[in-house]
């Protein structure tokens, strides 16, 4: 899943089809280890982004509106300052090596012409992005690397900037398919793709793979074992291999189990019908699909650890005190055998007397009227005891009262912090993040904090939608404005979903005095349960009714509502419908 050098080397090609002699407009750092470069030339406006994240290291074009701090960092300023205007006019690369140079005309402070330098080392986890000024020095980088880090190679202001050590391995884009396989046949006892893998430089394991499938028919074959005809195959694929890095090669992404797994610059067939390959228009589309989900998520669930740590604590310690409380409450259930042992008392109390500690009576609550034995304190007259017996029923009653009432509350409480649990899992920026923490923090579960200077950003709108029959579709980001949406902005005869017994966002369709087709409310339907916590399940049930019949019950946590007169679909969640329905 690694972007290695002979991807990289085409995707050079299509940057500089795109962007060679544009100027940097704008510059952004989302996070600490991205940036986005916003491109402008002649009838064209980019967005290039690159990131050093260890797993998701890259450089490609993007599509997507990615949220930036309130506060730039100091690096995005800094490079605000050098990079913004400058001319992008060249793009080089080492060999097949994963450091891609951009070269930059600029100027300084005193207005002189200046090359700047912008690194882009795609390594893992050694990933990094540097500014180098004219003189070959390190003005600022994303990671800084000391001696404490590493003593061969330090990364830091003010220090000569080297290219990572060259691997000892043939750049095939230079050399003959002869010379590799000679290198390859070489290798005795190694499999067949970790030797190409050695010999080759810049390919990864899934292009290692592919080739010694497509020579051999395995992915795992030993180099000794290979037939003259598998080295004649072997030999055409390294030449076929040399004939793409020459051209554009085929971005492909890989989808195993409804994943996107992997990308490769050759259309893969050794995952045989285990996989679907789909081929992307560009390398720049292919990473961006393949990234910009899983980047999200792992950006929103780092940005929310410490709301899921407080939610699970308040979520375990209710659910303990729910155990204690039910326990509690089935012990109330003999309350009656209490009463009926005072009744019982009262009835024969000319046969007892006090200082008795056992009365044997008549059961006349039960059909055989049997005998039974009911336990006296012997200090006490039978009529005290008897009354003592009403005291403890009343007591266990009073008690079933409240307990029942406390454990209606603490259900609510536990659904109330599943369905926050749930948006939190949905959330897609630190904004609708942001309105998640105020909401917590109303509902007492957040501790209120200093409120900050300045002016407090607007409330974010509901996700809004068009039906295929032009139908507006509402869907809550959030509890509070779950609430808004549902019983303050919709009106009467407006139609209003959610899913059955499933944490999720109100959803409803603005009618405008119309009824809306059987079409559109399957595509609400199917809108709601793809925001909703059923959002991997397969089929989902969803009710809707009228806005009319939804309530909320007094005193009821933010999000929380009563309805009737429900009808209920059962839909499919769909992410590629609520992409195609969103409005832009």
């Amino acid at each position: 899943m690694a972007l290695d050098g002979a991807m990289l080397h085409l995707i050079k090609k299509e940057l500089e089809d795109g962007i060679l002699g544009a100027k940097v407009d704008k510059v952004f750092q989302p996070s600490r280890e991205m940036l986005i470069l916003a491109m402008r030339g002649k009838n064209m406006n980019r967005k290039l982004l690159i990131s050093a994240a260890a797993n998701s290291a890259r450089i490609h074009f993007t599509e997507h509106a990615v949220e930036n701090p309130a506060q730039p960092p100091m690096l995005c300023m800094l490079l605000r300052k050098r990079l913004c205007g400058a001319r992008l006019s060249s793009i080089e690369q080492a060999g097949l090596e994963r450091v891609l140079l951009l070269k930059f005309d600029a100027h300084n402070e005193l207005g002189d012409e200046i090359i700047l330098t912008l690194a882009v080392e795609i390594m893992g986890r050694h990933s990094n992005i540097i500014l180098i000024d004219e003189r070959g020095l390190v003005i600022d980088s994303v990671k800084r690397i000391d001696s404490e880090l590493s003593s061969m190679r330090m990364i830091l202001p003010g220090l000569k900037y080297e290219l990572p050590p060259a691997q000892d391995k043939i750049n095939i884009a230079e050399c003959e398919a002869e010379t590799a396989l000679q290198h390859i046949i070489s290798c005795k006892g190694q499999r067949l793709d970790k030797a190409l893998m050695s010999v080759i430089q810049g390919i990864s394991p899934v292009v290692a793979r592919e080739i010694a499938y497509r020579s051999t028919g395995f992915t795992d074959f030993i180099v000794d074992e290979m037939t003259e005809s598998q080295v004649e195959k072997l030999k055409y694929n390294i030449a076929k291999l040399k004939e793409i890095l020459s051209g554009s090669g085929e971005p492909n992404l890989i989808t195993i189990n409804g994943k996107s797994s992997d990308f490769t610059f050759i259309y893969p067939q050794q995952y045989g019908a285990s996989a679907i390959s789909s081929t992307c228009r560009d390398y720049s589309s292919m990473l961006d699909e393949f990234y910009f989900r899983r980047d999200l998520t792992d950006r929103m669930k780092s940005k929310s650890q410490d709301i899921l740590k407080l939610l699970a604590n308040s979520s375990a310690r209710i659910a303990k005190k729910l155990d204690i409380q039910q326990a509690e409450l089935k012990k109330c259930a003999e309350r009656e055998q209490y009463c009926r042992n005072g009744d019982l008392i009262n009835a024969n109390l000319h046969m007892l007397q006090k200082g008795d500690i056992l009365a044997e009576v008549v059961d006349y609550y039960s059909e055989d009227c049997s005998i039974v034995k009911i336990k006296l304190d012997p200090l006490l007259t039978p009529a005290q005891n008897a009354q003592k017996y009403y005291k403890e029923y009343r007591k266990l009653q009073a008690a079933e009262q409240h307990l029942t009432g406390l454990i209606e509350q603490g259900r609510a409480e536990l659904a109330y912090i599943d369905s926050v649990l749930d948006l939190l899992s949905r959330a897609e920026s630190e904004r609708e993040l942001g309105e998640i923490r105020q909401e917590l923090t109303e509902e007492g579960i957040i501790k209120r904090r200093k409120a900050a200077a300045g002016k407090q950003p607007p409330k974010l709108p509901p996700l809004k939608f068009v039906s295929d029959d032009g139908f507006t579709i509402l869907v809550g980001r959030n509890n509070q404005q779950n609430d808004r949406l549902t019983l303050k902005e919709s009106r009467n005869y407006d139609i209003w979903l959610h899913t059955l017994n499933v944490p999720g966002s109100h959803t409803v369709i603005v009618c405008d005095g119309q009824q809306p087709p059987n079409r559109t409310i399957e595509q609400a339907a199917q809108l709601a349960a793809y925001h909703s916590g059923a959002r991997q399940s397969g089929l989902v049930a969803v009710d809707y009714t009228l806005i009319k019949y939804v309530s909320k019950p007094r005193g009821a946590k933010p999000g929380m509502v009563i309805y009737t007169h429900q009808s209920t679909l059962y839909v499919h969640p769909e992410e590629e419908l609520a992409e195609r329905l969103a409005s832009k």
